[in-house]
């Protein structure tokens, strides 16, 4: 069975398939262009943007849970998410941007922006695993089971390492699976990014001073 869906989605509606980002940390652009490294990173206190043109994932789950962490100013903070995970996944054209602001006179902000993917060589990962409170894209979903228990969606990767015991996620919460999910046209946001193994191919990395971003 096969399913569509279009349009854009926040948090009251979760229930659709999100899309993977590279964190926004300079100190770690350079072993990525280098080839595959494992990564486990967020950027505290922000919320970053993210385009491809198409990802192809397969092994996906998706639930529900809260992000905890830090305001720039150093205040606590949660953030309700909607985590996707994939077994495996492969990214066009991605571009990842994070705009922080600096409060230095005639530079109040900074963009860092990443590219990658592009061409006939994508990005790669696996066991992939993104926080995401906004979508927009194009969606299908080859054998989708929607209203699971997230503990017991078998297809995708399980439920991240840890989430249960620090009650960020309901194991008997709202979950769907797929066997594979094909987005084209991807716009989002997300607050976090975990994956066993992020390759990203031709990997360009630039700073701004006027506040760029993907879209």
């Amino acid at each position: 069975m096969e399913s569509q869906v279009r349009g854009g989605t926040r948090w009251k509606r979760f229930a659709v398939v999100m899309v993977p980002s590279v964190a926004a940390t300079a100190a770690i652009g350079v072993a990525l262009a280098q080839g595959a490294l494992a990564a486990s990173f967020s950027v505290s206190g922000q919320s970053f943007k993210v385009t491809a043109d198409k990802l192809v994932g397969k092994g996906f789950v998706q639930y529900g849970a809260m992000d905890s962490g830090y305001t720039l100013e150093g205040k606590d903070t949660a953030h309700p998410v909607a985590v996707s995970a994939f077994k495996t996944a492969t990214i066009n054209n991605l571009c990842q941007s994070v705009v922080t602001p600096v409060g230095l006179p005639g530079l109040p902000k900074v963009s860092l922006i990443l590219k990658a993917g592009g061409g006939d060589k994508p990005v790669k990962a696996d066991n992939l695993y993104i926080d995401v409170a906004d979508l927009q894209a194009d969606a299908t979903f080859k054998n989708i089971d929607i209203g699971v228990a997230a503990k017991d969606a078998g297809k995708g990767p399980g439920i991240k390492a840890g989430e249960v015991e620090q009650k960020k996620t309901n194991p008997y919460g709202f979950a769907q699976q797929a066997d594979s999910a094909t987005l084209t046209g991807v716009k989002q946001t997300a607050w976090a990014t975990t994956a066993g193994t992020f390759k990203l191919s031709g990997l360009k990395m630039s700073l701004s001073t006027d506040a760029k971003e993907c879209y």
